[in-house]
């Protein structure tokens, strides 16, 4: 009977444990969200356009969550790399990703990705609608679009345009403006617009086609020239730049939107939670009043639902992928 009992106590010690592994874990899926920090993962380098908007929104959004949002770059590959790791990431929602155009469009369509930009991640919210400046070193000889390109024309393969790296919005309304204006010129590689800028700053490259959060701090101080706006619409922070079409190159529109996004199988009730952060962070006076000052317009608030950012995505992907790939874009 004693080697029974003893048995038996070693059934239910096993039972006690899996029944306190039962509650622990049951105790754990719990816990409110955020239980811990969360790690918004920017895809380029610190400073540049999108990581000035990530930082802007995680400070509201850490305020709304009542919690601690670290923002890490994660440069290289035009974003991918960034992106393979948030796809790969448990789906807690303590690690998300903020993107763009380029991250979550354009780079399905030009690279062999080790993950799928619209299947493999939960759309969280649409978060700014922005456009494409054509900017210039401030010691450039021409003074509007039509002397830029009468100047590209002159001095064929010569001049140097800076991108955050081959196949990045930067990269490929490059090559549109090519193709439309019949000029040419070599494309130089950066880790994110940040560092590009810096050069343009200093006249080691030439021109960009860059992101007016990236170029509005410049044109205002007067350290680079702007030539025109890719939308059809003048910014409101930047009235005095013309239009692509009053410019004379009609119909070069891009627009240049950012959205957040989650891992694949993120729950509803996370993502949720994480979307009525970011609409709340997006109504605050000074978030709206930043963003204007960089160029950025916030979308309507039946457009920041995890829905519409998916729709929208998908609808850019259609659009975009075939042409790209009748460009014949591929990475450098």
């Amino acid at each position: 009977m004693r080697g029974v009992w003893a048995g038996l106590r070693g059934h239910a010690i096993v039972i006690c444990a899996l029944m306190g592994c039962v509650a622990w874990s049951e105790a754990t899926s719990a816990q409110p969200f955020p239980s811990r920090p969360i790690t918004l993962v920017v895809p380029f380098a610190a400073g540049g356009p999108t990581d000035t908007l990530a930082r802007i929104l995680s400070e509201r959004i850490a305020a709304e969550l009542h919690a601690t949002i670290i923002v890490e770059n994660v440069a290289g590959a035009s974003g991918s790399i960034a992106g393979a790791r948030v796809a790969r990431a448990t789906p807690d929602g303590t690690t998300i990703t903020i993107g763009h155009w380029g991250t979550h469009v354009l780079n399905g369509g030009i690279f062999k990705l080790p993950y799928d930009v619209v299947e493999d991640f939960e759309p969280v919210a649409l978060v700014a609608m922005g456009t494409q400046l054509i900017v210039g070193r401030k010691s450039l000889e021409a003074n509007n679009l039509k002397e830029l390109i009468a100047w590209l024309k002159a001095n064929p393969g010569k001049a140097s345009a800076g991108t955050a790296g081959a196949g990045t919005g930067a990269h490929v309304a490059g090559v549109f403006f090519k193709e439309k204006t019949g000029t040419d010129f070599q494309f130089v590689p950066y880790r994110g617009a940040g560092p590009a800028m810096i050069d343009l700053v200093a006249g080691q490259i030439d021109i960009m086609f860059d992101q007016a959060t990236n170029s509005l701090p410049h044109i205002k101080s007067g350290a680079i020239k702007a030539f025109a706006v890719t939308s059809p619409t003048r910014l409101a922070s930047a009235p005095d730049v013309p239009t692509v079409d009053e410019a004379g190159l009609p119909g070069l529109y891009i627009s240049y939107w950012h959205g957040i996004w989650a891992p694949k199988n993120t729950s509803k009730d996370i993502v949720g939670k994480l979307n009525a952060a970011i609409v709340s962070a997006l109504a605050n006076p000074s978030v709206k009043q930043r963003f204007a000052d960089l160029g950025q317009e916030i979308p309507p608030v039946d457009r920041q639902t995890p829905a519409a950012l998916g729709a929208f995505q998908k609808a850019e992907t259609e659009k975009w992928w075939p042409i790209v790939k009748a460009a014949d874009i591929k990475p450098e």
